[in-house]
Parts: C-alpha cells; sequence; structure tokens
C-alpha cells in the first residue's frame, strides 16, 4: 500500500526544451494524489538535497507551471552528481527529516544510476520510499526506449540549422563542418539528415560515433563530394572515435565528471582539427567548422509537438505508477507499436535496465559506407521530430544571350 508522505522531485544532467513538461505533469498528478502532501523541488538535483535547498511546488499557480512547462531548460536547476556511499547516508537522513516517501528524478542514463543507487540502499536499511526515474536525454541512448523525450526537439533544431547551413552553402560554396553532441549514439547527429529536401542538398557526410572514424577516408569522401558538387556539407557526432575507440575530441579535454564522462561539448577543437585536416590533405581553400554545443538543449521556439505531449506523459505515468503501480520503483519508457502509423504506449522498466549503459544507433539506419544514414532512419525519426520549415528554389529557367 502507498504509504502518505511527501514527494520530492529533482532534474539531472543536461537540459532540453521540454524537461519542464515532466516536471509539471509530475507536479499536476501528485496534486490529485491523496497520498501526497507536501509537493518539493530540489534545486540543481543531488546537489540540492544535500544542502537541504528546496522550493514548495504545491503553492505554485496551474498559470506558473503551465508557463514552466513551456519553457526551455530545466526549472529546478540541473547538476551531474554521482552520490557517494557518504552522500547516501546523509540524503536519507535528509529524507526522513522532510518525510520524503516519493523520490523522482528527471535525466538520462546517469540519472537513472544515481536513482538506483537511492532506491537500493533505501530497501537496505529499510526506509519505505519510491524511486522513480523519468526519461530524458537529447542524445536519444536510453536503453528500453523507442526514443527518449528531449531528442525530438533538438533534432528539430539541427534539422533547421542543418536546412539553414545547407542554404549558406548553397550561396557561397565551400567546405562546412558541424560538430553535433552525441558522445556514445550518433541520433542527434543522424538528425541532420533531416535537413534534405532536393536531391544535392546537404549534409552530403555524415559521421556517427557507432563507426571508426577514419582521417584518411575522411579527406577522401570529402574531396569525393566536393568534385562532384563544388561544395560539402558535413555533420560529425562530438563522438566520432578512432578505430582503438578513443574519442577523437577526448584528446582536447581532461574534465571529467562525477559519472567519469569526458567533457566533449563547449569547444571547438574538434571543428578546428577536422578543418585544418582538410585544408592540409585537399586543395580545397574555403572550409569552415561550427560546433552547435549547448545551442541544441535549451533553443526556445523549436518544439516538436510530438516531444512535448509525450515529456508531458512520462511524468503523469510516473506519479501513478509510483502510488498505483505493481512496482514500488522503476523508469517509465517509450515503446512504439508497430506499424505504418506512429503511435507509441508506456511501460515502466526496472530502473538497473536503463541505468549507466548507453544504446546505439541500430545498424539498419547506417550506410555500408559509414558515412551517412539510410531510409530506415528517415522513417525513424520524421514522426517524432515533425514538420520542418517549407524551403523553396528557383527553376533556373535561363535566358538567352543576347
Amino acid at each position: 500500500m502507498a504509504k502518505k508522505g511527501n514527494m520530492l522531485i529533482g532534474q539531472s544532467g543536461g537540459p532540453t526544451v521540454v524537461i519542464n513538461q515532466s516536471l509539471v505533469g509530475a507536479v499536476l498528478q501528485a496534486k490529485q494524489m491523496k497520498e501526497i502532501g507536501g509537493i518539493y523541488g530540489t534545486l540543481h538535483g543531488m546537489k540540492g538535497i544535500l544542502e537541504e535547498n528546496f522550493i514548495d511546488l504545491r503553492k505554485e499557480s496551474l498559470k506558473t507551471l503551465e508557463q514552466v512547462a513551456n519553457t526551455p531548460a530545466s526549472a529546478l536547476g540541473s547538476a551531474r552528481k554521482k552520490p557517494t556511499d557518504e552522500e547516501c547516508v546523509k540524503v536519507f537522513e535528509i529524507l526522513k527529516k522532510y518525510d520524503i516517501r516519493y523520490y523522482f528524478y528527471i535525466g538520462g542514463n546517469d540519472s537513472a544510476e544515481a536513482t538506483h543507487i537511492i532506491n537500493e540502499v533505501a530497501k537496505q536499511v529499510g526506509y519505505d520510499l519510491r524511486c522513480y526515474h523519468i526519461p530524458k536525454t537529447i542524445d536519444n541512448d536510453l536503453r528500453e526506449n523507442d526514443h527518449t523525450p528531449g531528442f525530438g526537439s533538438a533534432a528539430k533544431f539541427v534539422a533547421c540549422a542543418s536546412m539553414g547551413d545547407n542554404l549558406d552553402s548553397r550561396a557561397l560554396p565551400g567546405v562546412k563542418i558541424n560538430v553535433i553532441m552525441g558522445r556514445h549514439a550518433g541520433f542527434l547527429t543522424a538528425a541532420a539528415a533531416l535537413a534534405r529536401v532536393y536531391p544535392d542538398d546537404g549534409p552530403h557526410l555524415i559521421y556517427l560515433p557507432e563507426r571508426p572514424f577514419s582521417m584518411d577516408q575522411f579527406a577522401a569522401d570529402v574531396e569525393t563530394t566536393y568534385k562532384k558538387l563544388g561544395r560539402c556539407v558535413i555533420a560529425v557526432s562530438e563522438g566520432i572515435a578512432d578505430a582503438d575507440g578513443t574519442a577523437i575530441a577526448a584528446k582536447f579535454s581532461k574534465e571529467v565528471d562525477s559519472h567519469g564522462n569526458v567533457q566533449l561539448s563547449g569547444t571547438g577543437a574538434l571543428g578546428d582539427l577536422l578543418a585544418t585536416e582538410i585544408k592540409n590533405r585537399t586543395k580545397i581553400t574555403r572550409v569552415r567548422a561550427d560546433t552547435f554545443g549547448y545551442l541544441q538543449r535549451s533553443f526556445p521556439g523549436v518544439v516538436s509537438a510530438v516531444d512535448a505531449k509525450e515529456a508531458r506523459t512520462v511524468g503523469t505515468l510516473a506519479v501513478k505508477e509510483a502510488l498505483k503501480g505493481k512496482e514500488p520503483s522503476g523508469s517509465i519508457a517509450i515503446r512504439r507499436k508497430p506499424g505504418k502509423t506512429y503511435a507509441v504506449y508506456f511501460e515502466r522498466v526496472p530502473l538497473a535496465s536503463v541505468s549507466k549503459e548507453t544504446r546505439h544507433v541500430p545498424d539498419n539506419f547506417i550506410n555500408k559506407s559509414g558515412n551517412d544514414v539510410t531510409q530506415a532512419f528517415f522513417d525513424y525519426a520524421r514522426p517524432i521530430v515533425g514538420p520542418l520549415p517549407v524551403i523553396g528554389r528557383f527553376k533556373g529557367v535561363k535566358i538567352a544571350k543576347k
């Protein structure tokens, strides 16, 4: 039986455009549950718990909650913190002090791992605590999920940015390299392919972490495309790695978070390296590189309607499952129904099944040369991302010279 007590909810990891939809979905559902008294938000995730830095979400008006739901980035603030054994002991002292019986953490696989750790310690000490992870990640790399909240909107941003970049390249031809987020999974980088409208549109080459990256082959691919089209637009994942599995960008970064992740974003080093290699290995002189970086995560106005709706739903269902479900802990997974028409269903899965480890872009989504995506990826991603801007082009009927 669900025990009466208070609820604590937090956000962790990288922000997204729709993460607050999940937060507000959970809060509004909690307000309807008689077993839940106080509804507290921890500021900056696990760090906020250790510092007892909470706000009262029950006192927020419906108007404010809905405004926050439609606002990008983590309204409660975020953190990347894996609790130590000593900190877990302190966490439970604080949870008992505030009579927290329902704990929700919105985030990716590292956040699921942190939730799993808290849940396991609660069972060990015999503390009645229901822990639920609410999925979120623009990387789209959570196991058990067809896709995750945050990905659709970030993918839409990447597609729109790539669409504009392709038009820029067509106006002023050259080689353009765009470095896109994705540590171990290339879903977001692959989404750049959705920018294509006409047969000669870029990105013309796409490189994902799921395939070993060869600088020699990269230069050859670029040169071949440039000779054919007179230009080349490239989408590269920040997590591309050599044949030994070492991320190219990791060679330029020494910063590591508490989960052991090397920082790959926030620097243009990888783009600069790739641009320099093209200049040195080919006769192409106009080569530019951009790193999309953090712009992908919280860009206002570029929202997937499907993404926002599903983000709200997983937050709502997490609270329902925590109180009325058969299991006192877990994560809410998004599953896709078979068939040509896009439809999903939601299912509780064990915390351990989504913790820490990541999933990757399926092999059938990547072409044999390892430098593009297949039709299977387009079929997968388009319903999640939704409609993109309509792009026009002159027919190009030339007037005879007089």
